[in-house]
């Protein structure tokens, strides 16, 4: 018998995985023969740590074992976090985002800048352009596709005040006498 399909795999685990305070980012199905596969990304506000993922995976076979949509086929399970390059689509991966380097496609341009506060829908973006520091309000409606961009080294500091400070968990600006730490707000409570 084949793995089951995208949608029956979702309907099993988001309960599961929303119980263990991860959000259900998305399942991929691939039924190749002897080599199907499950792959199960998964996020969280806080960031995942090394030990959380292994536990995780671990509860997701237990659910997989207690049913019959398996049968006796063998498959690979692999349970991993959005890349780098994941589309940022929900509000919730702006906020994870914030004070990161990313490129917006709007309608009728790119910008590139980096991801600041978001309240209502509107998210505030800091661009520098010939060295001149600005922000600008972007409406997560008006964004045809963002992606983060990889930096390869640490954000000045007055572009991350701009954004909204150091969210907690992330390295300090390389001239990081100037700037704060920040905490996130709790689940559902905007700043």
């Amino acid at each position: 018998m084949p793995v089951p399909s995208k949608e029956r795999v979702i309907a099993l685990l988001s309960d599961l995985i929303h119980a263990k305070g991860f959000d259900l980012e998305d399942v991929n199905v691939v039924s190749a023969g002897k080599h199907s596969a499950v792959k199960v990304m998964v996020d969280r506000e806080e960031g995942i740590d090394l030990d959380a993922l292994p536990a995780l995976s671990r509860d997701i076979s237990e659910v997989f074992d207690g049913v019959s949509d398996f049968g006796e086929a063998p498959y690979i399970l692999e349970v991993t976090t959005p890349g780098i390059d994941r589309p940022l689509t929900e509000e919730r991966h702006w906020r994870r985002a914030r004070g990161r380097a990313v490129r917006i496609e709007l309608a009728d341009e790119k910008v590139d800048g980096r991801v600041g506060v978001l309240a209502d829908g509107v998210l505030t973006l800091v661009t520098r352009t010939k060295g001149v520091l600005a922000t600008r309000s972007v409406a997560l409606t008006d964004v045809v596709k963002a992606v983060v961009q990889v930096e390869f080294s640490r954000p000045k500091a007055d572009e991350m005040e701009l954004a909204g400070g150091v969210v907690d968990g992330r390295p300090a600006p390389a001239d990081s006498d100037a700037i704060v730490n920040v905490e996130e707000p709790e689940e559902g409570v905007d700043k």
